[in-house]
Parts: C-alpha cells; structure tokens; sequence
C-alpha cells in the first residue's frame, strides 16, 4: 500500500493532503519547514515506512520510520501544529490556517480504517511526501 502525501509550505506551518491510489483520504497539518530540525521542522520530502505503534497518550497510531536523522515521527491527531506536535503529522478533516484544521479525530479515524485493513498486516505500508504540484491546490 502506498499514501501519498502532497503538501504546500507555509512560514506558520505546513498543509497538505493525503491520497489513496489518487483520491483524497484527508488533509494533514505539520510543522513548517525548518531544516529538518528534530521537535521544530516538518520531515523531509521522501519514501518512508508507516508502522503501527501503541503508547498510553495516542493509543493506536502510525510511526514514520526511515526519516533521515529522526525518530518517533508519528501520525496522531492534532488540530494545530506549532501548540500540539512537535515534527510529527496530523491529518484532519478540513484546513482552517497554516498548520492549523479541525475535526483530526474523524480524519485520523479514517486513516487508520484504510491502513488497518491491509491484507494480513504484511503488506508494507509506505508514504511518499512531497511537494504540491504547482498547478494544484488545497
């Protein structure tokens, strides 16, 4: 399985899309680009690897692996970038500013719906990140 993420960068933040063999899945939200700075940047554009994970705070949720120099990129909800994540990635429902949007509850919920029902949980699930092509919008 293969998401990919489209993002256009702002200076307060990062918005984007996800989309699934074409169509769009949800919007997203993360840091602006600050250099791939560990807690302060968004992630780099690239090919990486989703793997679930559990911890008491996001319960189930996806972690990005592969990031050049980084750990613990995760996917969890989140509706304003520069207050609640801190290089990590949030999808949500509807873009409201930079790095900002709302109802990420329902867009992560969908998200995992689509992730989770991968054929057996051994089909690599993989997120290209890059950028908005220019004659596209969010």
């Amino acid at each position: 399985m293969e998401l990919l993420l489209q993002r256009s960068y702002q200076a307060q933040g990062t918005n984007g899309r996800i989309l699934y063999m074409g169509k769009h899945l949800v919007y997203t939200i993360e840091l602006p680009w600050r250099h791939n700075i560990r807690m302060h940047s968004c992630i780099p554009e690239g090919r990486y690897r989703l793997q679930f994970r559990y911890s008491e705070r996001h319960k189930l949720h996806l972690m990005v692996t592969g990031v050049p120099d980084r750990t613990l990129i995760l996917i969890h909800k989140a509706n304003d970038a520069e207050r609640e994540l801190r290089g990590c990635i949030a999808p949500v429902t509807r873009l409201t500013g930079q790095g900002k949007g709302e109802a990420s509850a329902r867009a992560f919920a969908r998200l995992m719906r689509l992730v989770f029902n991968v054929p057996t949980h051994e089909e690599p699930i993989w997120l290209v990140v890059e950028k908005l092509p220019a004659d596209c919008s969010l």
